[in-house]
Order: structure tokens, then C-alpha cells, then sequence
């Protein structure tokens, strides 16, 4: 077995779930293929843009019967939550593309001359990002053939301040739904109810992030599937600075939350 088939074999974790609930973390993963991590600058190697501990805040939800499938490799191979064809998710803004070749800090990720080129992206694209998305695909199907509907919800976080991306300091919780479009309007007014009465949180709906490709594709709530982002800032639960260290208070009170947000997803 080549390399790159090493490296493709084991691209998630997936636990089943009894619910039509499934939690899905594209970002989480931190592994990066030897091939491809030689070709990258220190600071790439360090995976700083990573969505840190997210799959750890979810781990509740296995007890309530949700699915949850976690991403092992690194948004730096590709980008799960981007379109296949690289479409921008905000014209007008600043995005990452399918394979980022900058940091949010706007810092270069790969050595010169070692960006991946067209042939190199197309590559990834069939190693990395289409068995994820079988599988996602896969899965939803089968939980809407066994309960009649099933129920997306994209876990994410990201740095509380992004100049690249935003201004000023992000909500703590920013729900995205495709401005209403990736889940009927009764579900997302339920997972503000309960984002807006959490003590202590900011929450925001369809604001910055709206949803990336995950929730716009998969979300078809007229075909029985709905999705949902959660975009959290990493200050509510975790150290925003290297080593990126998990907050057991903090991520205590969001935990807390989350259970409050999946229970009412479930009902």
C-alpha cells in the first residue's frame, strides 16, 4: 500500500447513533500525511487553525443517542466544509479555499514553491474529501430511511478575534442555517431559544457564519434533512494561544449548554 492510501485509511471516526441526530466535526483533526507535511512552513506544521477539543464538547452526546462523526485529518489537507469546485461561501469576502494555503492569520502555509498545484488539489479532492463526504452522505441516508428525517449538526469553532475574516470580537455562539434555508424555521427558532438563554453567552443567528458547505448541502429540509452550524468562539471553553490548552471550567458551563441544544434537537 502506498503512502496516500496509508493516509486516506482512516480519514474519521464514526459512532452510530439511535436518534435522527447526527453531530458532525469536519475540523477537529490535526494529522497531517508525511508527503504533504514537508512541503509546509513551521507554522503550518503546528496546525493553528485547527477547531481544538470541539469533538471532546460533544462526547455528551453519545449518551443521548446521537451519531457523531469526527474528522481525523487536518483542515490544512483539505477543506471538508468547502465546495469541490471552490466556490466561495461569501463573495465579497475573504475565504479559504478547498486546500488553504494561508493561515487566518493570513501567514503562508507552504514553503515556496511548494503550494499544491491543480493536479495536486484534484488529488486530495479524490483521497481525502470525497470518501468524508461518501460516508457523511451515506449516513444521513440511512438515518432518514430508519426514523423518516434526519438532523445535521456541523460542530465548529474558531478564535474569538479574526481580523482576516471579521471585525472586532465574535458572539460566542453563532448559529448558521443558510439564512433559514438548510432547516425549517421551528427547529431554528428552538436552538436559539435555547442559545439566547444561556447566562454568560453571546449568540447570534446567520450572522458572520452562516453555514458552510456541510450545512448548505446537506441541509433539504423539504427532503427531510435539516442542518445546522454551530460556530463557537474558542475563548468560551479553551486557551486561544498555544498550546491551545482545554479550560475545564469554562468548557464545563458550554458543555452544559451544548446538552441543552442537542436535547432539544432530539425532541
Amino acid at each position: 500500500m502506498n503512502t496516500n492510501a496509508k493516509s486516506a485509511a482512516n480519514l474519521f471516526t464514526l459512532v452510530p447513533g439511535s436518534t435522527p441526530l447526527l453531530i458532525n466535526v469536519p475540523h477537529a483533526g490535526t494529522y497531517v500525511p508525511p508527503e504533504l507535511r514537508e512541503g509546509m512552513t513551521a507554522l503550518a506544521q503546528t496546525v493553528p487553525d485547527t477547531d481544538w477539543h470541539v469533538h471532546l464538547l460533544y462526547q455528551f452526546a453519545l449518551e443521548l443517542g446521537a451519531g457523531l462523526m469526527v474528522a481525523t485529518h487536518s483542515r490544512y489537507v483539505v477543506d471538508l466544509n468547502r465546495d469541490p469546485g471552490d466556490t466561495v461561501l461569501y463573495p465579497g469576502a475573504d475565504n479559504t479555499e478547498l486546500c488553504p494555503t494561508r493561515s487566518f492569520a493570513n501567514e503562508d502555509l507552504y514553503l515556496a514553491g511548494r503550494k499544491p498545484d491543480a493536479q495536486q488539489i484534484a488529488q486530495r479532492k479524490a483521497l481525502y474529501w470525497a470518501p468524508y463526504h461518501q460516508t457523511l452522505a451515506a449516513t444521513l441516508a440511512q438515518i432518514k430511511a430508519r426514523h423518516g428525517q434526519a438532523i445535521l449538526l456541523d460542530g465548529h469553532s474558531i478564535r474569538s478575534q479574526v481580523p482576516r475574516f471579521f471585525a472586532g470580537q465574535l458572539p460566542d455562539l453563532n448559529l448558521g442555517t443558510a439564512d433559514g434555508a438548510s432547516c425549517g424555521a421551528a427547529l431554528q427558532a428552538t436552538a436559539m431559544r435555547v442559545l439566547q438563554s444561556a447566562d454568560g453567552f453571546s449568540s447570534i443567528c446567520n450572522g458572520r457564519f452562516k453555514g458552510g458547505y456541510i450545512t448548505r448541502h446537506y441541509g433539504r429540509p423539504g427532503e427531510g434533512v435539516q442542518a445546522l452550524q454551530l460556530e463557537m468562539a474558542q475563548a468560551c471553553y479553551m486557551d486561544e494561544s498555544a498550546p491551545y490548552a482545554w479550560e475545564p471550567q469554562r468548557a464545563g458551563a458550554l458543555i452544559a449548554l451544548l446538552r441543552r441544544l442537542t436535547e432539544s434537537l432530539l425532541t
